[in-house]
């Protein structure tokens, strides 16, 4: 639309290293704002104050006070970067594949299909060194994060005025926001509303047929959105039941057993996806006591779902009842109330704007998951991140870009909706709030 796709015939500019690091940075560009934002609001405008007022200019304010005090954070955002892009595997696939570019996941999925008598072996091997990379690079960001720790009292947050440079700042930030989520956006729904990829949209070529075939004709991909709906679902409602006494469990235990929980608890979202995967596989691949086999059924997605985002789940919850005065468990108690039913009347109405929110979170994190999704799926339980995956490995751009903006809409409407019940939720259960 725009004019700048390379002229036909000429290979893709996205494809190989380069498109790789490029949406990598891209996809993980919101996990380092929504950590450097939570830094920056705690640092105290009384130390800007009285740098400016020492007379250093911002500039100087910004190298000696800031980015100090943002070194933790900066850190963390770096390790949380780095393990997101290890164990990443749509970009690579759909980037690196097509030019045999190939990173570790990637690797491990072409030899899942190789199908040969060596292959689970040497899939853990590659998981294990995936595994190693990740937590190495966790591990670094705690020991440089470790010394030269700064506390400080908080306060009013600290601004800077940009002045005259206020609108040309502005006007950067917007076109970054445009170059990486509008423009994709209006390729996606460009490509869905012609009837072949390279056909230009206008009136007369506009049609909706691609999303009438992918969401009411093809059975592969009905399939795929009732799959991923139930599955996401069930782990957002199981896991919404579940971390309520797990919660309670944990308010009871030392900071430091709390500590240690949480971080075996941590342990499954950490590490990539595809790791979790090939453990799944390993321990449920030889049948068990009475219920069999659970690999190639439904129930394995299931499972890996609960695993991985189980923290996702319970860090909203953590949060709520750690803000629940304990007067009201202690009266209760005193009037003849029993543990289970302080648990229903009293801490699951205070605690359930958190469980919902946590449950959204999970229902949207699982909805698209294609990571965990590309190992354990099997015919009859495709998952959407599959299907759309194999939709363009086949060629059918246009259905592909369909299914895509489809859940696009559903994920966007979930934001919303989750944003605006932010109201109800305790501080710090939105990770942009």
């Amino acid at each position: 639309m725009l004019g700048l796709a390379p002229a036909p015939g000429t290979p893709n500019p996205i494809l190989g290293r380069n498109g790789i690091i490029l949406l990598y940075g891209v996809q993980h560009a919101p996990i380092v704002f929504v950590t450097l934002r939570a830094g920056l609001s705690r640092i105290p405008g009384d130390l800007v104050e009285a740098g400016r007022a020492s007379g250093a200019t911002q500039l100087r304010v910004l190298l000696t006070i800031v980015l100090p005090l943002m070194r933790p954070y900066l850190l963390a955002a770096a390790a949380l970067a780095f393990v997101s892009g290890v164990g990443n595997f749509g970009i690579p696939a759909l980037l690196g594949m097509p030019v045999n570019y190939l990173t570790l996941p990637t690797l491990i999925y072409q030899q899942m299909a190789s199908f040969g008598p060596g292959v689970l072996p040497q899939m853990a091997s590659l998981s294990v060194l995936i595994a190693a990379l990740a937590l190495a690079g966790v591990a670094l960001q705690t020991l440089a994060s470790r010394h030269r720790a700064a506390r400080y009292a908080g306060g009013k947050p600290a601004r800077f005025a940009l002045g005259h440079w206020r609108i040309a700042t502005a006007v950067i930030a917007w076109l970054v926001i445009a170059s990486i989520l509008v423009l994709p956006m209006l390729a996606l729904i460009t490509t869905a509303l012609v009837p072949a990829f390279g056909v230009p949209l206008t009136a007369e070529t506009a049609t909706l047929a691609n999303f009438a075939e992918v969401l009411t004709r093809q059975a592969s991909t009905m399939r795929a959105f009732r799959n991923s709906i139930l599955l996401s679902g069930a782990a957002a409602l199981l896991l919404a039941l579940g971390v309520i006494p797990v919660a309670l469990v944990m308010e009871r235990f030392s900071r430091r057993k709390q500590r240690l929980l949480q971080g075996a608890i941590d342990l499954p979202y950490a590490v990539p996806g595809i790791v979790l995967a090939i453990a799944c596989i390993l321990l449920f691949l030889r049948p068990l006591p009475l219920i069999g086999s659970l690999y190639a059924t439904a129930a394995i997605i299931l499972i890996a779902y609960l695993m991985r985002f189980f923290t996702l789940a319970l860090k909203p919850v953590t949060t709520a009842v750690a803000q629940i005065p304990a007067d009201l468990t202690e009266a209760a108690a005193s009037a003849g109330a029993g543990s289970l039913r302080r648990l229903i009347t009293i801490v699951v109405p205070l605690v359930a704007p958190a469980a919902v929110a946590g449950a959204l979170l999970v229902f949207m994190s699982a909805f698209n998951e294609l990571t965990v999704s590309a190992l354990l799926w099997s015919s009859g339980n495709e998952t959407l991140g599959v299907v759309l995956f194999s939709l363009e490995e086949a060629g059918l751009g246009t259905h592909a870009a369909a299914i895509a903006v489809a859940s696009i809409v559903m994920v966007v409407a979930m934001l919303v909706a989750l944003d605006r019940f932010a109201k109800r939720l305790p501080a710090g259960v939105l990770p942009w709030r």
